[in-house]
């Protein structure tokens, strides 16, 4: 079995807000990530997904309050001192964030922008550093390296931009990649090309991925644990096959309803809004929008509670081993067993 890389536990992230109080964004996050795992972090906008993967990088703006652990092969990247973080941050950590055209520098070359993340972090001269970079911008199937590296990133299509993203992120060869939305805004094709590389790099340098997304279909294909967020909080938590046949929370079935059918069939949206996050319902923060509420969901917030489904021997063989917490099925839904 696999060791443990990450360890998110009971994370908050709370912001400044007009009231007397901050404003929680993120509330009471864990979850763990084995070494060679990929793992989903899935949700609508806004839910803080993107907030959780940017507490991990510790990159959070500066008005942000931060609380729990995030512990990187055992070292809690929240008490590290800046110095250390930047070691372990692009060299043991990295991460392709969801717009390649405000993350890259558009004063320079994206062969320079690659290029300095290895004489920073691999202490390469400036000429190792350039063959380096035309080597990873063969990786990341970038044609006419050398040319492109001479190039700005305004001059390049938003699959290219993405590429080079990537070749950046994998530049020191991490151990774990944080992919936030990284095929948003990009075709079908482009989007199914930039996957695959992503897999096939994944194997060559047996990386762990934490992949942010609310594509579903990507989910299916590519995820081996599925962690489901809504207003803040995980509500499910599943290996991916178990929470694609047996969902055992409403907002994940009405996710997986609102979903395209078959042909003339109509769409299950979820009623109503998301919530603000300043003005959360009182007990379960989905209860609003729940075909499945009873009086009880008003008046306590549910735990994120086990299912423990039973699992056939077959699925297990079929099944891409899930994390740190095996088979185990999580749900924050006090109906969970019956719906």
């Amino acid at each position: 079995m696999h060791q443990t890389l990450l360890s998110v536990e009971n994370l908050n992230i709370s912001f400044n807000h007009v009231s007397d109080k901050p404003l929680k964004i993120v509330d009471d996050i864990s979850f763990t990530i084995s070494q060679e795992d990929v793992v989903g972090l899935v949700g609508e906008s806004g839910c803080g997904k993107t907030l959780t993967a940017l507490s991990i990088m510790k990159l959070l703006p500066s008005n942000a309050i931060c609380s729990g652990k995030v512990l990187f092969k055992g070292e809690n990247l929240l008490a590290l001192e800046d110095r250390k973080l930047r070691n372990i941050r692009g060299q043991e950590m990295s991460m392709i964030f969801q717009e390649p055209m405000t993350s890259l520098n558009p004063v320079f070359t994206v062969g320079y922008q690659i290029a300095e993340v290895l004489m920073t972090h691999k202490n390469m001269n400036k000429k190792t550093a350039l063959e380096e970079t035309i080597r990873l911008l063969r990786d990341v199937k970038i044609p006419a390296p050398e040319l492109r590296a001479k190039e700005y990133p305004h001059q390049m299509s938003g699959g290219m931009r993405q590429r080079i993203m990537i070749a950046m992120a994998i530049a020191c060869s991490p151990s774990l990649l944080i992919a936030d939305e990284p095929t948003t805004a990009l075709d079908v094709t482009i989007q199914a090309q930039i996957l695959e590389l992503l897999g096939s790099l994944k194997e060559k340098n047996k990386m762990s991925i934490l992949l942010i997304t609310h594509d579903l279909g990507i989910v299916a294909e590519w995820v081996h644990r599925v962690k489901v967020m809504y207003a803040g909080r995980i509500v499910e938590e599943a290996d991916v096959r178990e929470i694609f046949t047996n969902p055992r929370h409403p907002y994940t079935i009405g996710l997986f309803e609102s979903l395209p059918g078959k042909k003339g069939e109509a769409l299950t949206p979820i009623p109503g809004q998301v919530p603000k996050m300043n003005e959360l319902p009182a007990g379960c923060k989905f209860s609003p929008r729940c075909r499945y509420v009873i009086k009880e969901c008003h008046e306590k917030e549910p735990a994120l509670i086990s299912i423990n489904p039973p699992i056939s021997p077959l699925l297990k063989v079929m099944t891409r081993r899930g994390g740190e917490g095996g088979f185990k099925h999580l749900s924050r839904c006090i109906r969970a067993m019956e719906i």
